[in-house]
């Protein structure tokens, strides 16, 4: 097939790697470079790194709804997008002569939005999975074409899920894009009913509350790690929070005092008498 791939992250690469193995890629749309003002650089996405890397035409629009001219000049019989950051016009969705399909992190009609992974881990959910579907104006609400689901263990965090996620969908596209051509398979039509949001994290979303129990904090950490990561203030600090694991240590202090300090993590009190351990913390510009 002839394919435009849309994506932007390091969840995307694999995906596109795993396409460029059976099938011609016309097209690389991914988001604008970005500029790290630390670096004073200019960063291209992880996606562009791969696509300049196997010679693909790059494409990156401000606002793909004004700039698609592009995509309507490529003959293309699908359009595969994995995390691509932008609302897209149905006139593309419904250009390509197989529609276009979605690569989304989570198990369908639940998390649907821009942050389903971290949600899913903060949310304290056991199991997680990829679900690829037909892409509809409205968000994240097509019929599904086949979804596989994986464990979220007690050792996870954000990057761990991430990874194993962006590698199940690479190993389920070539199938999915087979299925497509050969149109033998049936589609799963969501239920409205069970439909839940993951919306982009805010700064709210990262602060962290010790009066929620200590399991709700612990995962809170670890589902927003590496990225942008859990905060509290203190003296007017905003202290990052990356590891930590939920204490055995009972207590009967204020939530948020800390109630013990040890030469590799310091305890604080949490919400109906429990305590996190916090193990990795990062001060600012440390």
């Amino acid at each position: 097939m002839k394919i435009i791939f849309m994506g932007t992250p390091d969840f995307a690469v694999p995906i596109l790697e795993k396409i460029l193995e059976k099938h011609e890629v016309v097209l690389v749309v991914t988001q604008p470079d970005t500029y790290n003002y630390r670096k004073k650089i200019m960063l291209p996405s992880p996606v562009k790194e791969c696509a300049l890397k196997h010679n693909l035409e790059v494409f990156q629009p401000e606002k793909i709804r004004k700039e698609n001219k592009l995509i309507f000049e490529k003959e293309v019989d699908l359009i595969v997008t994995a995390a691509y950051g932008q609302m897209i016009p149905t006139k593309i969705l419904d250009y390509p002569k197989y529609r276009s399909i979605n690569v989304h992190g989570s198990i369908l009609p639940k998390y649907r939005g821009g942050a389903p992974i971290q949600r899913s881990i903060i949310n304290g959910d056991s199991e997680t999975g990829v679900t690829i579907m037909y892409m509809e104006k409205e968000m994240d609400s097509g019929d599904i074409i086949e979804i596989k689901k994986i464990p979220i263990l007690e050792s996870d965090n954000q990057s761990t899920v991430f990874s194993k996620l962006s590698i199940l969908g690479s190993e389920m596209i070539l199938d999915v894009i087979d299925k497509l051509e050969k149109g033998n398979f049936e589609t799963i039509k969501q239920n409205p009913e069970l439909v839940t949001f993951a919306p982009n994290l805010s700064k709210e979303d990262e602060l962290i509350d010790f009066n929620k129990n200590a399991r709700c904090v612990f995962n809170q950490i670890r589902g927003l790690n590496p990225n942008p990561g859990g905060y509290f203030v203190i003296d007017n600090l905003t202290i990052k929070v990356y590891n930590s694991i939920v204490s055995k240590e009972e207590h009967n202090k204020t939530p948020g005092e800390i109630i013990g300090i040890y030469k590799d993590r310091f305890d604080v009190a949490c919400g109906e008498n429990t305590a996190i351990s916090i193990l990795e913390l990062q001060l600012p510009s440390k």
